[in-house]
Order: C-alpha cells, then sequence, then structure tokens
C-alpha cells in the first residue's frame, strides 16, 4: 500500500454493488438506501452525515460505498488528523468491548463498536485494525482493504499497521504494495531483520506469480517478453484513460498489463470504473468475473506456497481464509451466470461443484440433476450426487448414482472410476452388503492396489466374511 495509494480506494458508486447487499431484506435495504442518501445530501451538515453513514455501515458492514461515504464525512468535520492519545472513557470502554466481541467471534459486533469509536476519533489505528481484521473474517474484503488504507494514513509510521497492511496486500497478490509496507517496518529500530526477510519472500513470490499464468487476454502475453514496449503501451494506455474515463477497451487493456505486473489491486480499481463506465454491460461485468475468479484462485496458490515453505499457524489461516473467499466468490459469480443462462448447463455443473463444497447439499443436488441432461459428465455427476446423497443420509440413493457412475465412467476416467467404486465398497460395506462391498472394492484393487485403505478394508472384509462363515 503506497503512499499514493493510501487514500480509500475508489469503488463502484451503486451501494447495491455490494457482495453483502443481497443478502438483507427488502425493508433494509430500502432503509439503508434513505439513510444513504440522506447522509449524501447533508453537504453542509458533517455531523449528521456522519449519523446517517455509520447507521449505513452497521446494517450492512460489508458495503464498501457506504463505509468510504462514513469515513469521508469524518474527515470532513475532524480534517486529516493523525492517530494520536484520544483515550475518552468512550474510546476506552469501546476498546474493551471490541476485544471481548473479537475473542467471542462477534465479528458484527466488532464493527458496531468500531463505529461508535471512530465517530469520536476517526484516527484510532487500532479500532481500524480490528475493524478490518473483523472484515477479513467475514469475508468482506473490500471493506477490509478500505479500513487497513484508514489505518495507515493515520500512523503510517506504525510497525503493526504496516505489518497487517503488508500481510493483506500480499494476499492479494499486491506484492509491491506489500514491499512497500515491510520497507517501512525495516526503518522502525529492532525490526530490520524481520522486514528484509519478508521483502527476500514477497520477492520470490512475485516473481512466482508472474510466472504462474497471471497475465491478460492474449494480445498482452507478447508484450509481457518485450518489457519496453509493454511499458510504452502502458503510459499511451494511461494517458488516454485519463483522457477518456468512458474507453473502456483501453481501460480492460491496462488492467490486464497491471495485472502482468502484479499490480492485481490497481487491476481491481481500473476493472471497477471501466464497469461503472459501460452502465454495467454484460460483456465488462463477465470480463470482470473471469478476472475475480482467475485472481482469487492465484491468491490461494500463493498462500499455500507460503505454507509449503513456512508452515505456521498464521500462514495456516491464510490459506482457510482465502479458500473461503475464493468459495463464496464463486459461488456468487456462477449463481449469477446459471440466472443470466439458464439452459448453461455447465454454470449449472460448476455451481453445483461450489454449493456441495460449501455443505449446502440439496442445493447442489438440485442442481447436479438438471446439469445430468449433459450426457458427456453423467459418470462424474452420477458420483457427485452419489457423494451429496450420502452426505445428508439418503443412503440407497446415494447407493443408486455411485452404481450409476460405474456403469457410465470407463478406464479413460481413471481417478473418477477409482473414487466411484471406493465409495461404492465402502457404502455397501456400511449397509452390511458384504458381497456388494467386496465386488466393489475388489475392481479398486484391481486398477490400483494402492489406492486410499482398499487393502486394508479388503482385509477386514474377509475376516468379517470368515467370522460369518464360522458361526453359521
Amino acid at each position: 500500500m503506497a503512499n499514493e495509494s493510501t487514500a480509500a480506494a475508489p469503488v463502484p458508486a451503486d451501494p447495491a454493488l455490494s457482495p453483502s447487499w443481497a443478502a438483507l431484506s427488502a425493508a433494509d435495504r430500502s432503509r439503508l438506501m434513505q439513510c444513504f442518501r440522506t447522509g449524501t445530501q447533508a453537504v453542509g451538515n458533517a455531523q449528521y452525515a456522519i449519523d446517517m453513514f455509520s447507521a449505513c455501515v452497521i446494517g450492512d458492514p460489508g458495503n464498501a460505498v457506504f463505509l468510504q461515504a462514513f469515513l469521508a464525512a469524518l474527515r470532513r468535520k475532524f480534517g486529516a488528523k493523525k492517530s494520536g492519545t484520544f483515550t475518552s472513557l468512550l474510546s476506552a470502554g469501546g476498546r474493551t468491548g471490541m476485544k471481548r466481541s473479537a475473542s467471542n467471534a462477534q465479528w458484527r459486533d466488532v464493527i458496531k463498536q468500531g463505529v461508535e469509536i471512530l465517530k469520536s476519533n476517526p484516527a484510532d489505528h487500532a479500532c481500524l485494525l480490528a475493524m478490518a481484521e473483523a472484515c477479513g473474517n467475514l469475508m468482506f474484503v473490500e471493506c477490509q482493504a478500505v479500513y487497513l488504507r484508514a489505518a495507515l494514513d493515520a500512523n503510517p509510521a506504525d510497525a503493526e499497521v504496516n505489518r497487517q497492511c503488508g500481510r493483506f496486500a500480499a494476499s492479494q497478490g499486491n506484492f509491491d504494495q506489500a514491499i512497500e509496507c515491510w520497507r517501512r517496518i525495516a526503518r522502525i529500530k529492532g525490526l530490520a531483520e524481520e522486514a528484509e526477510r519478508e521483502i527476500a519472500q514477497l520477492s520470490v513470490d512475485k516473481t512466482i506469480a508472474a510466472g504462474k499464468g497471471l497475465v491478460g487476454r492474449a494480445g498482452n502475453q507478447a508484450a509481457a517478453t518485450e518489457p519496453a514496449k509493454a511499458a510504452d503501451r502502458r503510459a499511451e494506455l494511461t494517458q488516454a484513460v485519463r483522457d477518456n474515463p468512458a474507453d473502456v477497451e483501453g481501460t480492460l487493456e491496462l488492467a490486464d498489463l497491471f495485472e502482468q505486473d502484479g499490480r492485481i489491486d490497481d487491476a481491481e480499481k481500473l476493472l471497477a470504473r471501466a464497469l461503472a463506465a459501460s452502465g454495467n454491460e454484460l460483456k465488462v461485468r463477465e470480463h470482470v468475473e473471469d478476472r475475480q475468479l482467475r485472481w482469487a484462485k492465484s491468491k490461494v496458490m500463493i498462500a499455500e506456497q507460503r505454507l509449503a515453505a513456512s508452515d505456521t499457524p498464521e500462514n495456516r489461516e491464510t490459506v482457510e481464509k482465502l479458500k473461503r473467499a475464493q468459495l463464496r466468490q464463486e459461488l456468487e459469480i456462477f449463481g449469477v451466470r446459471c440466472s443470466r443462462y439458464p439452459e448453461n448447463l455447465t454454470w449449472k455443473y460448476e455451481l453445483a461443484l461450489r454449493l456441495k463444497a460449501a455443505g449446502k447439499f440439496p442445493e447442489a443436488i438440485r442442481h447436479f440433476q438438471e446439469a445430468l441432461k449433459d450426457v458427456r459428465r453423467k459418470g462424474a455427476i452420477s458420483l457427485e450426487l452419489g457423494e451429496c446423497f450420502q452426505s445428508i443420509k439418503q443412503y440407497p440413493l446415494a447407493m443408486q448414482n455411485y452404481e450409476a457412475a460405474v456403469e457410465v465412467l470407463t478406464d479413460r476416467e481413471l481417478d473418477l472410476r477409482k473414487r466411484a467404486l471406493y465409495r461404492a465398497g465402502v457404502l455397501a460395506a456400511g449397509l452390511k452388503d458384504l458381497d456388494a462391498a467386496q465386488k466393489h472394492l475388489s475392481a479398486v484393487a484391481g486398477l490400483d492396489y494402492g489406492y486410499r485403505d482398499v487393502a486394508e478394508r479388503l482385509d477386514k472384509l474377509r475376516s468379517a466374511k470368515d467370522n460369518g462363515a464360522s458361526e453359521g
């Protein structure tokens, strides 16, 4: 988070584009929009605007539009005051309440209490960091970024502020910003060694990301091999977009070039701007969605590589958070695409896979059954259906689908065939159908004797059948 980007990030001006907006009731959305409009119109009364926008933030804490309006109103009232030693009873009491709520994972309460503290002391960087953490746990990534930038503006020399900002920037693939944060930490006495270690790792991560396909459209891939030409093109596009913000194609190409440089945050801002300039045009919306899917996957990949290099609780937590955020984003995007293209069986299948991963088995079953019309995927879908039915303890339906999968899958889909046979065998054993269990597990062993614990299970089956025979 370099100095020029510490101000609140540009986001679409429509609060309804917030990822948390759809979860609100119609009545709540209407109430919050009324508060937002009233606050926006209260130009000459900063305190009244603060009250209106604070209600918006509390009502929809994942809405970056509401949050930025709230922080802007605070700046109008308090100016650009840096973090100081404000220790009123309200602030101290509120901070205690925030810690208690955080320890109980009551993240929305953390945000609610933090809003009250900021209304008196918007430069409280500790409060802003706590609110950023709460948003991270709620998967409100845009708002997490806004709170972190506000904390950095309030106290740019604080080690913990830069540490949190650097880690967040790295998790988002924004390596240059992360390195800049750690360079500031390196200037603090006693922290140079830690900072240099992190900078070295981030430099490696940036190189890996650049080599793992974080590139834009095909037309830009050649430019990646010619740095001078790419730099000229980037400068040309930057000027063109500055002169004509409605130049959607130029904005998209510039976003791709930023992506090649590992400047994911800048690319995301440009895409948000292109989407707004196009009036939410479908082509641009789907371009943004495709990039979001790829970036989420890349962020998980980079975090997993860091975990492989250094297996720490913090790195494990980062991987899990990013995986949850990736799943949530994929659910949203594939859900929208299923609504947009109701006859597209591929989108139904992709959504069903994500619903299954999220543990939403009845919904996954419905979409898998619709996707069964795609005969090319019949075996894979039958296997997925079997696992869904087994998860909700509908064992006969699970077995029916496993056997359908076994019947359709061939050795050309060997991994799926082994999985289907194994699932059928394990379920049959659980249902005390020892003959069926032995049949399916023996078939797995014939394909791959080292598959999972199939050898051990066959031994147990043999012992169970021998014991049954001797008792008979």
